[in-house]
């Protein structure tokens, strides 16, 4: 069971940000700094693939509405890319059976992407707009070094990652009013959209 720590940090970092956990694992294997990691994630495709993604959403996770709709994409993406990364561990190590890590490695993801999408419904509720700049870096910075930690010290990190998971879960229960107002300005904002399409069409 010595990879469960590993599975579960990287289960609650992918549904943070999953290309940043698969290039971060792929480039300790690369590098020989690990050898924990699957050879699937080393490989140069999946590296380049990561890293493109990764970059995309650098971009689009620092705009306002567009990070919302970028994790409402994701909702599926993450959990899958959870579960994934936990059986090519389990795999690996063969200490945990690979359905087992891949369901522990999915639901994590699940719980902490919820938590990051609902928290940025609450900061999208803000008229200023730098506000998602620095809960998106200070996201990534987190996965980075949560996840770096996991490959030197997994039990410990996954008792942060843990710690985060539960305080992010507290946190959304009392962002619940915030999340409300940015559905219903989502909401208007597609409205008025409508009506200008409407009042632009021309006569027939």
């Amino acid at each position: 069971m010595s990879v469960l720590p590993l599975v579960f940090t990287s289960g609650w970092a992918s549904g943070v940000n999953a290309y940043a956990v698969v290039l971060l694992l792929g480039v300790f294997g690369a590098t020989g700094l690990s050898d924990d990691v699957p050879q699937t994630l080393q490989r140069p495709e999946v590296l380049v693939a990561a890293g493109v993604l990764f970059l995309c959403k650098a971009v689009a996770d620092k705009i306002p509405y567009v990070d919302s709709a970028w994790d409402s994409v994701h909702t599926v993406i993450r959990p899958l890319a959870g579960a994934w990364v936990g059986a090519l561990l389990a795999g690996q190590s063969g200490s945990l059976p690979d359905v087992a890590a891949g369901l522990l490695g999915g639901s994590t993801a699940l719980a902490s992407h919820t938590v990051k999408a609902g928290t940025r419904m609450a900061v999208n509720a803000s008229p200023e707009p730098f506000s998602n700049v620095l809960v998106s870096l200070a996201e990534d910075l987190g996965v980075a070094g949560i996840v770096t930690f996991a490959m030197f010290h997994p039990g410990a990190a996954a008792i942060i990652a843990g710690g985060l998971l539960l305080a992010g879960l507290t946190v959304l229960f009392f962002l619940v009013s915030r999340i409300r107002r940015f559905l219903r300005r989502r909401a208007q904002r597609r409205e008025e959209r409508r009506l200008t399409g409407r009042t632009e069409s021309p006569p027939w």
